[in-house]
């Protein structure tokens, strides 16, 4: 599915086209609607990178309780 944004609209934005695509991106993160490895294979950002991003607006990352036993389960699987 591809989505076409008119080109007054990005004019309007003052933005370039990856701008708008990464603007975009971190706000479905925010929401909790696409992982953060989403969002870096749609930009293209590294994991630094992307925590760059977030920290420029003020985000952090989206990681509880919840995800930490999980990882740490993983772990013990290893």
């Amino acid at each position: 599915m591809s989505v076409v944004i008119p080109d007054d609209i990005l004019q309007a934005t003052k933005m370039t086209e990856y701008e708008l695509k990464l603007e975009i991106a971190i706000m479905l993160y925010k929401q909790q609607k696409i992982s953060s490895g989403k969002v870096r294979g749609w930009t293209g950002l590294t994991v630094i990178e992307f925590q760059h991003e977030l920290a420029k607006r003020g985000l952090c990352l989206n990681y509880d309780v919840e995800d930490f036993r999980s990882d740490i389960q993983t772990l013990h699987l290893m």
